[in-house]
């Protein structure tokens, strides 16, 4: 009897043990996974494609369809002298450069944790995804708007092409296109995530530097307004507020303590679950009258001496 009561201890206690040791690798599992991969942006794919599709059609409503359907518009779009175009590239362009630093913002404080204080990880993480799609657009028209301006005369292949114009500062210009076509593939890398991997993304994601810093040198040269007071604290306030945030970033990483290398758990043996095994109960065996001895006990653990 005492053989089948080993047996099933030795299995639940077997069991026991496998359970414990899967729910921690489960818990170790989730709080070394990044924590990117357990939020999910709310923006989907299709609404970031709609998004730059209303861009790219504002701005040909703004330079083929308004001057034709509204007259008195046309006057100011299409005179001797129209500045309405070069106002809204101007107006576009600086919307589109706070959105792409509250973008890179947004993603440094996620990674240093500051998101955890204000505005919370999830809707840092759906405020990163969103503004930087809304960059997007406002580039987007920010360039295609220039097509309605008539003192440069940009052609579109001149505004799809780094550097194809020379008619005015084309490094900057230039600089400008190549921070918006490296922006294109860092803001659509969010949908790709869990196909390249997440050291991958995060790779990608580290090429948001060089679009702000590419961003940030066309308006710098290329700007009209680079040089009033307003856009020059503009600039100055958003360069130190990421160069700080950088920095946090940096000393974060370096002062996190790493996880001591734990060795693994081994699994106990057969006779250590014997061990650990309650004893059986004691069973009592009445003898046939005539013996000698009324009752004996009988166990498992009886000693080696004659019935």
């Amino acid at each position: 009897m005492w053989p089948n009561r080993l047996q099933t201890t030795v299995r639940w206690r077997a069991r026991e043990v496998s359970n414990t040791l899967g729910r921690e690798i489960t818990v170790k599992a989730r709080k070394n996974q990044p924590e990117f991969e357990e939020w999910t942006g709310a923006t989907t794919l299709e609404n970031a494609l709609l998004i730059l599709l209303g861009a790219a059609l504002g701005a040909l409503f703004a330079v083929v369809i308004a001057p034709r359907w509204l007259p008195g518009l046309a006057a100011s779009l299409t005179g001797p002298n129209p500045k309405a175009y070069w106002y809204l590239a101007r107006g576009s362009g600086a919307v589109a450069y706070v959105l792409l630093w509250s973008s890179v913002a947004l993603g440094l404080m996620i990674t240093n944790k500051l998101s955890r204080v204000w505005p919370g990880g999830p809707t840092a993480v759906d405020l990163h995804q969103f503004v930087s799609l809304l960059a997007l657009a406002f580039a987007l028209f920010h360039a295609l708007v220039l097509l309605g301006d008539r003192y440069i005369g940009y052609t579109l292949f001149q505004l799809l092409v780094p550097f194809a114009s020379t008619a005015y500062r084309p490094l900057w210009v230039g600089l400008g296109q190549l921070g918006f076509y490296l922006a294109l593939p860092v803001a659509f890398s969010f949908y790709v995530r869990r196909r390249i991997g997440h050291r991958t993304w995060r790779f990608l994601h580290y090429g948001s530097f060089g679009v702000y810093f590419l961003v940030t040198a066309h308006g710098l040269g290329a700007g009209t307004d680079a040089n009033a007071p307003l856009m020059i604290a503009l600039y100055g306030l958003t360069v130190l507020i990421t160069y700080f945030l950088l920095v946090y970033r940096l000393l974060v990483s370096v002062q996190r303590p790493r996880p001591a290398a734990q060795k693994p758990r081994e699994m106990p043996t057969a006779r250590q679950l014997t061990d650990l095994a309650p004893p059986s109960p004691v069973t009592v065996v009445r003898s046939p009258p005539g013996r000698g001895n009324n009752a004996r006990s009988m166990s498992p653990n009886a000693g080696n001496g004659a019935p």
